[in-house]
């Protein structure tokens, strides 16, 4: 399971994020992006000591400054069966296609073009 997966599951929901300072806040995810990067509404920002509390409408968190997430347990069971779904649908596709990565059984300068030609430059005189 991706955490990016369980962050676009969560859009809507309260969460808690915890971020490297010790500061946390709790709030509405409403945004995220491949980086991480949140944006929370009716956020309530505690500070590491946990003796002050703050009350913003909204909130930016950058990812790079997050520690650790929680999520409600709903969102994880409904991650869960959506890719239980998936992959009972015919699963993920590889990503390169179905021929085994860069380039049809080439190596290094390879079988580019009719006989093989040697690899680096020259005639080829046999």
């Amino acid at each position: 399971m991706l955490p990016l997966s369980l962050l676009t599951a969560a859009q809507g929901h309260p969460m808690l994020v915890e971020l490297k300072n010790g500061e946390t806040l709790n709030g509405h995810l409403v945004s995220c992006d491949t980086y991480m990067n949140l944006t929370l509404r009716e956020v309530v920002q505690t500070a590491p000591d946990g003796d002050r509390f703050w009350r913003l409408a909204e909130a930016y968190v950058r990812g790079n400054n997050i520690k650790y997430l929680r999520l409600p347990e709903e969102i994880i069971e409904v991650v869960k069966e959506q890719q239980a779904a998936q992959q009972a649908q015919g699963g993920q596709h590889g990503g390169r296609g179905d021929r085994g990565g860069r380039g049809f059984q080439r190596g290094r300068g390879g079988q580019r073009g009719g006989p093989h030609r040697g690899g680096r430059g020259g005639r080829g005189r046999s």
